[in-house]
């Protein structure tokens, strides 16, 4: 990342300054939040103060010069982030989460070459605030980089980003119905990110029925293992199974009910991801 950009100096130092301000006057109602333990419960009300905090600067910032193509206007705040030591670095990572927020949403229009830095620095800030257990303005920074990255036309790492943020709001949940949701969904599907996860519970109930419908049927194993797989793709009909004992045929049924939802979302999934729908 470059140094400064060429806007008259003194103007982005005033801009730093406000930032760093306003990020040290948050960084204090963080501490506090901290200390009393309660970040699960109130950092939602954090990021709305944040939000408030950056509206300042942002509405304040107006700038007067030009800069080169490969520059960002608060490199050096990015820098310093990159570089802090680690009793300083949930502070510069704050600092440096508003700045890029600033810049991001300010008048200036990025470059592609600009676009692609700050969507890699909100990814960095976004590992950093994970790291630190700021899940949710972990959440912000990674959402920040997916939208940039879908402008660049970069769909894995926008699609990489967009699994981190459901990770973190998933872990920031607070536990009942919507945590366990999201726990079935990073489980079976990576949240919707990762499809291919889904082949190995396919498989998996493949196993499971495969087994238990050969224990069931009293049948020769290798009948009972092919009646299994055939049924979870194509369910079998009456003339297939009349024969059968009626457990088996009830564990044909719940196989050919799992096997069509399973396979319908994996495909839905999937062309999803191929047609970035």
């Amino acid at each position: 990342m470059s140094a400064l950009s060429p806007e008259p100096r003194d103007y982005v130092e005033s801009t730093i300054i406000r930032v760093v301000r306003r990020a040290d006057r948050y960084m204090e109602a963080v501490n506090d939040v901290l200390r009393r333990g309660a970040l699960r419960e109130e950092e939602s009300v954090l990021l709305d103060r944040f939000e408030r905090l950056t509206a300042i600067v942002l509405d304040r910032y107006h700038p007067r010069g030009t800069r080169l193509p490969t520059n960002l206007v608060f490199a050096q705040l990015y820098d310093a982030q990159r570089d802090a030591p680690a009793d300083e670095s949930r502070r510069a990572t704050i600092a440096a989460l508003m700045a890029a927020e600033v810049e991001s949403r300010g008048p200036l229009r990025q470059t592609r070459e600009q676009n692609a830095q700050l969507a890699e620095l909100f990814e960095r800030i976004g590992t950093a605030c994970e790291a630190d257990g700021l899940l949710l303005h972990a959440a912000l920074a990674f959402d920040r980089a997916a939208d940039i990255y879908l402008l660049l036309n970069q769909h894995v790492k926008r699609d990489h980003c967009l699994f981190a943020k459901e990770r973190c709001r998933h872990h920031a949940a607070r536990p009942g119905w919507e945590r366990a949701m999201a726990a079935v969904s990073s489980a079976l599907c990576g949240y919707g990110y990762q499809p291919y996860r889904l082949l190995l519970w396919v498989l998996a109930q493949l196993v499971v029925f495969g087994v238990a419908i050969a224990l069931a049927a009293r049948r020769p194993v290798d009948d009972s293992v092919y009646m299994a797989f055939a049924n979870y793709l194509n369910p079998l009909g009456n003339g297939d199974t009349a024969l059968l004992p009626g457990l088996a045929r009830i564990l044909l049924v719940i196989e050919s009910y799992t096997g069509y939802v399973s396979l319908s979302v994996f495909f839905a999934l999937l062309v999803r991801r191929w047609f970035r729908t």
